[in-house]
This record gives C-alpha cells, structure tokens and sequence, in this order.
C-alpha cells in the first residue's frame, strides 16, 4: 500500500467517523448554557485536544432536575453532550456513573453500547478506532458525574 493509498484510506476513515448523524448532534445540543444557581458544577478538559465541558446541575431528591452545559469540544465531544443532554433529566448519579463506566468500555474495551436511555452512544462506536478522540468524547458524561457527586455531597 503506497502513502497515498494510507492518506485516502485515512480520509475515508475520518469521513466514516463523522458521519451525518454524529454531525447532526453535535450541532444541536440539548441543554445549551450555564444555570444561575446550580447545586454542582464542574469543568472537564482533554489535555490532548484541548476540548473542554462545563456541566451544571440541580439535583432534587437525588435526580438531575435541571441541566446545563457549556461546550467547547470537538465534533465528537459535542455529539457526546448531545446525547447526554437529551437524557440526563431525572437520571441519579449511579446511573450517570453506569453510563460513564459503559462508555469507557465501549470505547476502549470494545464493550456493549451503554444501557437505555444512554443506548444513543452507539452512533459512536466507529470512534474506538481513535484513541485520541476518548477522552473528548467522555468529558461531558465525567462532568456530570462529578457535578452530580457535588451536589450530592452539599
């Protein structure tokens, strides 16, 4: 296989990866903004691509009741939030954690697609390929968790 053959094998890979569906949800983010007195935040960044998640949230009786995120992340970071945003609403923090725990191994392990309602990771199983491209893709479900565990613990 010549170096050209690798580049275009490459470029059909990466085309493959940001597929129209993963392009769609990352452009329409549920949830979009910060919330005026949450009861926890946090603030996730991939060192390695500098995509970065602020997750805010209030929790009421031991469920997210309000929602908000700031994202400034890469295609794949963002259709993550995406589908994060258009589920978090009445999840605890175990099964934010759940989610969290099954996406890692989705992606790293070659693991099951995370349970319902958090089945809407799976248009990102081509992304196992890219190691790069995990620690973009966790930060908004790590955000959650550690803002949810905040709340939590206040």
């Amino acid at each position: 296989m010549s170096d050209s053959d690798l580049v275009r094998s490459s470029d059909s890979d990466l085309v493959t990866l940001y597929s129209g569906r993963i392009l769609a949800l990352a452009a329409d983010i549920a949830h979009l903004g910060r919330l005026p007195a949450p009861t926890g935040t946090a603030r996730k960044r991939s060192p390695l691509c500098g995509s970065m998640v602020t997750v805010d949230v209030v929790m009421k009786d031991g469920r997210v009741v309000d929602f908000g995120q700031d994202v400034k992340a890469c295609a794949l970071g963002q259709a993550s939030a995406a589908i994060l945003g258009e589920v978090i609403l009445g999840r605890s923090l175990a099964e934010l954690e759940a989610a969290r725990e099954m996406l890692r191994a989705m992606l790293k392990d070659n693991g099951a697609v995370p349970a319902a309602p958090f089945q809407g990771y799976e248009v990102l199983i081509p992304a196992r390929a890219y190691k790069n491209r995990h620690a973009s893709i966790l930060l908004a479900l790590d955000a959650a968790c550690e803002a949810a565990a905040q709340a939590e613990a206040a």
